[in-house]
């Protein structure tokens, strides 16, 4: 912190050090007769007063950039030779890099292939899906929003949505496009993924949002819930009576000349130059899935290029602003960038972590403020953004593969080499090692099934378990014979998986899709009558909503 030379700019901006200069005056002065030292300490008490009084107003003075274009440079060379590193031991098929400093693009590059069967290169202008780099996309569009007065940050959801309910009637009246934002509304983690892996609209995951029962007390807790942020957007736009899409289209994509940027999944499955998702199998990468984010476009749906994505974080850098004009609103903006919940405490560093509005928020040990977030799919990408707004410094990282961890190590890896001139971690293993963990991206194995059981007992006749089986947040699901044997439905779309017999009543199925967990089960439970009265599906069962009864008459 720097402070001015005089005392009644000391006094403003930097009352502990004045207070010590205060006292050590004081201290020189105690030698003096006693009348002296009386009127000192009643000018040292006056002083002290005065401190409290200002200190609600007390101003820090940033520090000045010291990055140097040097710096910038070199950690540049560093990061697109670790780069080629990845692509050159097969760590990933592709990826792109772009680099911001001081309101200018300074590198922009990609690596690798889009996709293993046509080995078609990566370049500046590759379109890949991000994934949850969407967030802080769709909070910027949010602030673009509130600049132009028709809500604010704390606009309550009902009042903008009279359609939307959560569990509880009082949270329902109380909770604000701020709160969604943030990841603080009380619901549990994740909630709703579930519904979209099964083939729920987003209409319908947020209507069924009412029977989640809450995870934490409203406002309590932090915990990341995809489609609580998608209702706050969707939200957001109803006064401007615009879709979401449209409404990210018209309010930074055009404004920004974002041309290869767009919230909806046709149009990334209609370009030309598209990073397709891959996955390993026996070591191999390979391009097997389609991944449509459509339902939770504000917070997952965005596919954009570096390019693209390089004027995007100018614009943060810059307040709003992009090639002197004022796109978005600086206070709306700036709320985003401010902690809004603690989310824990790096496992690296030890120091804390917060969410903004879409954004990680995390401060250095130099104080320095970071803006991050990470995005993946399963099915197949892995992206980082990372910026910090007092260095006007910025990298995004996209890939096209399973997430491994290896876009937050680049993107870690260069901003420490430019902050500090070289990495102050092995990146790369510390963030492999992280991500070997399945809940690194939100997946919970369930019980190991592969092992059968010692002494199986007979399943009960087919006809035992048939019929049809609901509640509330899933719907229906049916249990059919399908070639012999048993099989379960599920979904709007009636999606159907053959099951095998485990032990008495329990059989198993494998699932699929972006919360896919492997082979889970199904347990019946009987009723007097000797059929079925119950069902538990295991992978559904998550936040204890995978019990479904028998309909009446089924």
């Amino acid at each position: 912190m720097r402070c001015a030379e005089d005392s009644a700019r000391y006094s403003s901006r930097c009352p502990k050090l004045y207070l010590s200069l205060v006292k050590e005056s004081f201290a020189v002065h105690g030698s003096q007769k006693q009348i002296k030292m009386q009127i000192t300490r009643s000018a040292v008490l006056a002083s002290i007063l005065l401190l409290f009084l200002l200190a609600p107003f007390c101003v820090a003075v940033p520090e000045k950039p010291h990055v140097t274009s040097e710096q910038v440079t070199h950690a540049v060379q560093e990061i697109e030779k670790l780069a080629q590193k990845q692509i050159d031991q097969n760590a990933v098929p592709g990826l792109a890099i772009a680099v911001v400093f001081q309101d200018k693009v300074v590198y922009a590059k990609g690596f690798g292939v889009r996709d293993v069967n046509t080995k078609a290169p990566v370049d500046g202008d590759t379109v890949f899906q991000l994934a949850s780099v969407s967030k802080p996309i769709g909070s910027t569009v949010v602030a673009e929003l509130v600049g132009e007065g028709k809500i604010t940050w704390d606009s309550k959801l009902n009042a903008l949505d009279p359609t939307f309910e959560m569990f509880d009637p009082w949270v329902t009246r109380q909770i604000t496009v701020r709160d969604m934002y943030a990841h603080r509304s009380g619901l549990p983690d994740h909630t709703g993924d579930l519904l979209e892996d099964i083939g729920f609209t987003r209409a319908e995951i947020l209507f069924r949002l009412r029977y989640q029962h809450p995870d934490t007390s409203f406002r309590s807790h932090y915990a990341y819930t995809n489609f609580g942020m998608t209702e706050g957007a969707v939200a957001a736009v109803k006064p401007y009576q615009l879709e979401w899409e449209e409404a990210c289209a018209q309010k930074l994509y055009k404004p920004l000349g974002m041309t290869s940027t767009s919230s909806r999944y046709a149009d990334f499955i209609g370009r030309q130059n598209k990073a397709l998702g891959h996955v390993l199998v026996d070591g191999k990468w390979v391009q097997k899935f389609k991944r449509d984010p459509d339902a939770q476009s504000p917070a997952g749906g965005v596919s954009s290029s570096v390019n693209d994505l390089a004027k995007w974080m100018r614009l943060q850098l810059a307040n709003g602003k992009f090639d002197g004009k004022q796109i978005v609103d600086v206070k709306a903006l700036a709320e985003t960038h401010h902690p809004h919940m603690l989310t824990g405490f790096s496992p690296f560093t030890g120091l804390p972590g917060f969410y903004g509005l879409g954004w990680n928020v995390g401060y250095d040990q130099e104080g320095r403020l970071h803006l991050s977030h990470s995005g993946a799919f399963a099915l197949g990408a892995a992206t980082h953004v990372n910026l910090v707004p007092g260095e006007q410094l910025g990298i995004v990282v996209l890939t096209n593969g399973y997430p491994l961890g290896i876009a937050e190590a680049l993107g870690t890896t260069f901003l420490d080499t430019a902050l500090y001139g070289k990495p102050t971690q092995d990146w790369l293993v510390l963030f492999k090692q992280r991500f070997s963990n399945p809940a690194a991206i939100g997946t919970v194995p369930g019980f190991d099934y592969s092992k059968s059981p010692a002494s199986p007992s007979p399943a009960l006749k087919n006809s035992a378990y048939l019929g049809s089986y609901r509640n509330d947040f899933f719907g229906k699901i049916s249990i059919v014979e399908k070639e012999g044997g048993l099989a379960i439905i599920q979904g709007p779309k009636n999606k159907t998986f053959p099951m095998n017999h485990y032990d008495r009543d329990t059989f198993t199925y494998e699932t699929e899709d972006e919360n896919a967990v492997g082979r889970s089960g199904i347990t019946f439970t009987s009723g007097s009558d000797g059929k079925a009265a119950q069902v538990l599906v295991e992978n559904l069962n998550v936040r204890g909503e995978g019990t479904f009864k028998r309909v009446p008459g089924s």
